[in-house]
């Protein structure tokens, strides 16, 4: 079944090639190999194995034409296993790619003289790999937004400014036309508002998205005594005490009827926060992005303290948010789509996000 998340053709290629020209699967967990899932693997063994973190999101990233469910890794299935640096065995490192699209782009030239302003992005600290000043182009997003705009026929110039108070982006900054874009928001199912909160639907009636730009795999978290460690439906966690960090989404779990009073919800200032309440026990679950919740634990000094449901997953996809008041909103929207699909297309994308990825990983290991 063709899946929009197939890894870039170039990639894909490459890959396919190094399958038949190695002369056998690894059997054993490796970085940079290509490997056959067996019985008893998960992505968080296999992750664990080859990785030395719990963090599966990269191997799911390059496999994702291979993987409907996360939690449900077919026997037998052939896994291409990153190398350190991001890159897929025997391909292009994404360092190689990066620069080669760059060097294309140099020579392309731009038929139109018009002036046209630049566009306004704002993003946010606090959250890596996603955003952050602290990281290569600001973040593995914000590169993709900044790459974007010199992609698909695109020159556009633009500026990146972080404002820390995500809540003023969707609040002030963009209905007031301080800035175009937003990097970068979870939006939800629409078709299913009615059981969206207040602030959750106005995602669906005030804000327009680009095509996805990225797949994150949301997990639930516990110690490993917690009663709700190994729970199969989310009606289970009726009861539980769920910590969500004050600005992040909660359409995910509103959707699943995991609301109050259900669940008692938990909202401190930051994901650090979270943890230290589960230490503590004041809380049972923290249902994050794995690599947030990798980041936070490590730093924490309890990645070895807390578990991972087996059962239960979201897959969440970020975008791209204008406001539906901005007049030019879709016109930049369309730009970034041009973009996002050329880099998909040569691979690009995925070297990005596997660099990202990659760099994050070493600050965490």
């Amino acid at each position: 079944m063709k899946n929009k998340y197939l890894i870039p053709n170039l990639i894909l290629a490459a890959s396919i090639a190094a399958l038949f020209t190695a002369p056998t699967t690894a059997t054993a967990q490796e970085a940079c190999s290509a490997y056959a899932v067996q019985s008893g693997d998960s992505l968080g063994s296999i992750a664990q194995a080859a990785y030395n973190t719990f963090d599966y999101q990269q191997i799911f990233n390059a496999n994702r034409g291979e993987i409907s469910n996360p939690n449900a890794i077919e026997v037998g299935t052939i896994l291409q296993l990153p190398c350190l640096d991001g890159s897929l065995p025997n391909a292009a490192s994404a360092r190689e790619i990066i620069a080669e699209q760059e060097a294309i782009q140099q020579n392309r030239t731009t038929s139109s003289s018009q002036f046209e302003p630049p566009i306004k992005i704002v993003s946010a600290n606090g959250w890596a790999p996603f955003v952050g000043e602290d990281l290569t182009g600001g973040g593995m997003l914000v590169r993709l937004a900044s790459t974007a705009l010199k992609r698909g026929g695109n020159d556009r110039e633009y500026n990146v400014n972080f404002i820390d108070d995500w809540g003023s982006h969707l609040e002030t900054l963009l209905p007031l036309g301080a800035f175009d874009i937003s990097v970068a928001w979870y939006m939800p199912n629409c078709a299913k508002i009615d059981l969206l909160s207040a602030s959750m639907a106005k995602r669906c009636t005030e804000l327009d998205g680009s095509l996805p730009i990225y797949e994150t795999v949301v997990g639930f978290f516990t110690m490993p005594d917690n009663d709700y460690r190994d729970v199969r439906d989310y009606s289970d966690y009726a009861g539980a005490r769920i910590c969500r960090p004050e600005g992040w989404f909660t359409f995910d779990l509103e959707e699943q009827g995991l609301i109050e009073p259900v669940v008692t919800m938990v909202v401190p200032k930051s994901v650090n926060d979270c943890f230290e309440l589960m230490k503590s026990g004041e809380v049972d679950v923290i249902p994050l992005e794995i690599e947030s919740v990798a980041g936070a634990s490590a730093e924490m000094g309890m990645q070895n303290e807390i578990v991972q449901n087996p059962y239960l997953t979201n897959l969440l996809e970020l975008r791209f948010v204008t406001h539906k008041t901005n007049p030019r909103g879709r016109v930049y929207l369309a730009m970034l789509n041009r973009g996002l699909t050329e880099m998909r297309e040569t691979g690009e994308w995925y070297a990005i996000i596997s660099n990202g990825l990659a760099e994050f990983n070493a600050m965490t290991n």
